[in-house]
């Protein structure tokens, strides 16, 4: 999900130069390349719950990378935006025309899209709420989507999809400016009706489910780009549910969720993001891991193999992670061997010397 307006200069972070400076990524420099390309786990999840509902097969479904219930799982995952736009393709694919993504966005209460929903409504005003959070915008997706504002009393909102297919297009761009139509009417408490809607795409035959959504029938279509307006007195009016407390601890909250953020691009981490709960609940079987993950052990290992891994190797990275951990915190062996799940703690301390020539009290430090 993302908003740009044509012509508008987009900086760093993927809002206007001109937007209220935002501390995002302040002291990490490579913030910015560390999440290129890469959208939340709620927008994912979103969009995962979109497809079921719009019917698309599952096994076909369970091909999109970052989709599986681990990955899904993670509050600070990142996942690829190729995954993000295949989603889109599938759901456009099972339910195209006019009405798909204002449903998607119908289906998504506050607090779905978790930071940014609330950056986006607590401010003192609509207006003011979207300004303070535009820098933040890759909470929710990648850079490259954008999102900008415009309007000295008018308040616009823009938004260009990098989705090449126009079918596709029009899904998404019907999400996004339905999805902000919502925010806006639950940050006011009123039920508001946008004074403009444009959308790129041409005119769908029957025009009555979006009229019905937007509340208006001043939509245009085959315009020169995706946007929604909102009058001043709209845009201006003061939040019911403005709390400048609260709207200071959320910006605090997303830079710490930007610099948590964690991109889940190899193909092989939602396996050791399996592996890894499964070792911390002490039970590192390969059969509850491929279970976890949808698949057979067969076709698990088969998958290590085919990147140049296998179980016994990976299930040794992490206890070795998680052993020096635990030595580092005090444990005692047979404590970190139970734990592990090794037999006791004469085979955890044989492992140790396997990985590390030394005995574990080496690591104590």
């Amino acid at each position: 999900m993302s908003e740009r307006e044509p012509g508008a200069a987009v900086d760093d972070h993927g809002g206007r130069g001109t937007a209220e400076p935002g501390a995002v990524g302040r002291g990490e420099p490579g913030l910015g390349r560390r999440l290129d390309g890469t959208v939340s786990v709620q927008l994912m999840r979103l969009l995962v719950r979109a497809a079921h509902d719009a019917g698309v097969d599952p096994a076909q479904l369970a091909r999109v990378p970052g989709t599986d219930a681990v990955v899904l799982g993670g509050e600070l995952n990142r996942l690829p935006m190729r995954s993000l736009l295949t989603l889109w393709e599938l759901i456009a694919q099972a339910r195209p025309g006019a009405g798909s993504g204002a449903a998607i966005a119908a289906a998504a209460p506050l607090g779905t899209l978790d930071t940014w929903d609330y950056l986006v409504t607590t401010g003192a005003s609509l207006a003011d709420s979207l300004r303070a959070a535009q820098p933040y915008h890759r909470l929710v997706t990648a850079a490259a989507e954008g999102f900008d504002l415009s309007g000295e009393s008018d308040l616009t909102i823009g938004y260009r999809t990098t989705a090449d297919d126009p079918a596709v297009a029009s899904v998404v761009n019907e999400y996004v400016l339905a999805y902000y139509l919502r925010r806006a009417r639950e940050a006011t408490g009123r039920p508001l009706v946008p004074t403009r809607v444009t959308f790129g795409h041409p005119a769908p035959a029957d025009r009555s489910g979006l009229i019905a959504v937007f509340g208006t029938d001043s939509i245009e279509f085959d315009a020169a780009a995706d946007a929604i307006t909102f009058h001043a007195d709209d845009a201006r009016a003061p939040l019911p549910r403005a709390d400048p407390v609260l709207a200071k601890l959320m910006h605090s909250h997303a830079e710490l969720v930007l610099a948590s953020a964690r991109p889940v691009a190899d193909p092989l981490d939602p396996f050791r993001l399996a592996l890894t709960a499964a070792v911390d609940a002490g039970d590192p079987a390969l059969a509850r891991v491929a279970k976890t993950l949808t698949m057979s052990e067969r076709t698990l290992q088969r998958h290590l193999a085919e990147h140049g891994t296998t179980w016994r190797a990976e299930l040794d990275a992490i206890r070795y992670e998680r052993a020096k951990d635990l030595l580092a915190q005090g444990h005692s062996t047979s404590t970190i061997a139970h734990r592990l799940a090794f037999t006791d703690d004469r085979a955890l301390r044989k492992a140790f010397h396997r990985w590390t020539g030394t005995p574990p009290t080496a690591a104590r430090g």
